[in-house]
């Protein structure tokens, strides 16, 4: 399982020019979903983008996490992070989940997500989504489980 996380001050995702989801002040994270991901890897990615500290504390380091700062989450699945871009100028997606499965772990990502964080928005699994951000810092981490 593979997350892009943003550091944002704002964030939003529209379907078909309707707005499904906003935030302020938080994470928009872009989740992929690998062959054989599982509820184990769904657990541990959640502990990561929950606990990751990339908010800054009083001192201008970055020591606090979303948790801490009981910041907004928008989660977006995004199948093309999973690519194998090494060879060629064709990604391959042999590495990404069949959609169903891709689907499943997405949302198990999401309920465990809305069990310990106040505001937890979501984009449309496998819809074609317009994700507009204001990155603050900028502030991107990859991070695979």
């Amino acid at each position: 399982m593979i997350a892009l996380l943003q550091r944002v001050s704002e964030a939003n995702v529209r379907v078909n020019a309707e707005e499904v989801g906003r935030i302020q002040k938080g994470l928009l994270v872009l989740i992929g979903v690998e062959k054989g991901d599982n509820e184990i890897k769904a657990s541990r990615l959640v502990e990561r983008l929950l606990g990751y500290r990339v908010f800054e504390d009083d001192q201008g380091k970055m020591n606090l996490s979303l948790k801490d700062i009981q910041g907004d989450l928008l989660l977006v699945s995004q199948f093309t992070l999973v690519a194998d871009t090494n060879k060629g100028t064709r990604p391959s997606f042999s590495s990404a989940a069949p959609p169903e499965e891709g689907e499943k772990w997405f949302n198990r990502v999401v309920e465990l997500c809305r069990q310990q964080m106040n505001i937890v928005e979501v984009g449309v699994f496998g819809a074609d989504m317009k994700v507009g951000l204001i990155n603050d810092g900028p502030v991107t981490f990859w991070l695979q489980v």
